[in-house]
């Protein structure tokens, strides 16, 4: 189909309608629905064309990686909940700590081992930190932004074992074959990751909120000492009627990352070059998918020889992955949307009518206008799906650094996922440490804004120089 304003009309649908309803797969789904009515303008072909984007997108076979992988992956996680993994390394952990500087330095140093998905994270350091409210001495809502800053920000720059890789890589690929691009998604994801401004300042604020800043309220925490909580009861996942085994939070964690680096570079390395150009050169996904998948079955056996039943095993397993169903879901619905938009011209469109725009707004734009859509419908991953072919679009049509607009692209939803009151960061923090949603976004908006404005700057600022 020849280029034409037809083809923005999906995500014209698209952007409104999730930050009207607050829910990023109705506007999803819709978009995909008028896209494809419009390919096939008839009551049933429509629906017809719908299900047949679904199902070639399903029939992918790096699509299908990625949702074994992040099933797996959410099973795990729900097998080393149930087994006592993270009760046993909150248990052993809290027992240890007896100064802030020690609590302090644990939130940080756990990230080396915690760093797969942001929920996981916050189920074993918060407790841990709740725990130890007193001595810390911090306001709850402080301590709320400094593990939140070692969340999301962090996972979103990390390249192997987490929760965010694959999907991350996945709207890469489907944006640059949108826009009819030969390249290595994976390897423009690294690339990107440099220019994840927002993610590197909000660290940073973190940190200086955590060592070199000191609380303006006399209260150490806003958890009225008669209204304590025992913190076993903050999440399931460290519940007492769970068994206190550490090691089975370590053993999984320690195969998972170390299978995924081995076999990333066997991968390579069979193509005869050297250790650094191997990891370059090798099918990430597929190593990230075997990996799991060995570590998963490992992890099986090592439970069961600690006499956990197999039955309770695979439905922990089952339950967890089925967590991450609305998500698989959600990912389905964006292939088809690249692919629909792509047949009605979208990267055409794009690229013959936005040579208006200067070039060195079009980074700090993306980054903006993404940071608007991510606090108002309070997902990285809807706001990655909604404006990474757009940003890959303008990108190729301007001619600038296609790793700085992919960049600005992730960094926009990361402010969404740490700001936004409706994001399941937000939320999931607030409920462990007893606190209102609202007002614990509300208290976290100002550092953030003045980290997204910093970032808009570096954007402006490297464009220049690239």
């Amino acid at each position: 189909m020849d280029a034409s304003w037809i083809s923005i009309i999906p995500f014209l649908v698209v952007i409104p309608i999730a930050m009207i309803t607050k829910q990023v797969l109705p506007g999803l789904i819709l978009g995909l629905l008028v896209g494809c009515f419009l390919l096939t303008p008839a009551p049933i072909s429509g629906f017809e064309t719908t299900l047949t984007y679904l199902v070639q997108a399903l029939i992918d076979e790096n699509n299908i990686k990625i949702i074994v992988f992040l099933y797996m992956f959410s099973g795990l996680i729900g097998i080393i909940k149930m087994t006592g993994g993270i009760k046993g390394f909150v248990e052993s952990s809290a027992e240890k700590i007896t100064t802030k500087k020690q609590a302090l330095f644990l939130t940080y140093i756990s990230t080396i081992g915690t760093f797969s998905a942001p929920t996981f994270r916050f189920v074993t350091i918060t407790p841990i930190m709740k725990a130890l409210l007193k001595k810390v001495k911090m306001t709850t809502k402080e301590l709320g932004f400094v593990i939140e800053t070692t969340a999301t920000p962090v996972i979103v720059l990390i390249p192997v074992a987490t929760a965010f890789v694959g999907y991350m890589v996945s709207v890469i690929q489907i944006s640059v074959e949108t826009a009819a691009v030969q390249t290595d998604p994976y390897s423009l994801f690294i690339q990107s990751i440099p220019f994840n401004f927002f993610a590197f300042v909000i660290i940073l604020v973190g940190v200086y909120l955590s060592f070199f800043h000191s609380s303006h309220t006399n209260a150490p925490t806003q958890i009225e000492e008669d209204k304590e909580d025992d913190w076993h009861d903050c999440h399931p996942a460290v519940s007492k009627d769970l068994p206190n085994k550490p090691w089975n939070l370590i053993v999984p964690i320690i195969l998972v990352i170390s299978l995924t680096l081995f076999l990333t570079w066997w991968d390579g390395q069979k193509q005869g070059v050297g250790m650094i150009q191997a990891f370059i050169k090798a099918d990430v996904l597929q190593a990230m998918v075997v990996a799991l998948l060995i570590t998963v079955f490992i992890s099986i056996i090592f439970f069961l020889i600690q006499q956990f039943e197999l039955s309770k095993l695979i439905n922990s397993f089952v339950t967890g992955g089925n967590d991450l169903m609305s998500v698989i879901v959600l990912l389905s619905i964006v292939w088809g949307l690249s692919s629909v938009t792509s047949d009605l011209g979208f990267s055409r469109f794009v690229t013959a009518h936005t040579d208006w725009i200067p070039k060195v707004f079009i980074a700090p734009l993306l980054f903006v206008f993404g940071s608007l859509i991510s606090y108002f419908i309070g997902s990285a991953w809807g706001t990655w799906g909604i404006l990474m072919p757009l940003g890959i679009s303008v990108s190729l049509a301007a001619d600038i650094s296609l790793p700085l607009t992919i960049g600005a692209v992730f960094a926009s939803g990361s402010f969404g996922a740490f700001a936004s009151p409706l994001s399941d960061d937000t939320n999931t923090l607030a409920k462990i440490l007893d606190l209102s949603a609202v007002e614990y976004a509300r208290f976290k908006l100002k550092p953030a804004l003045i980290a997204a404005g910093i970032a808009t700057i570096l954007y402006t600022g490297v464009t220049f120089i690239l």
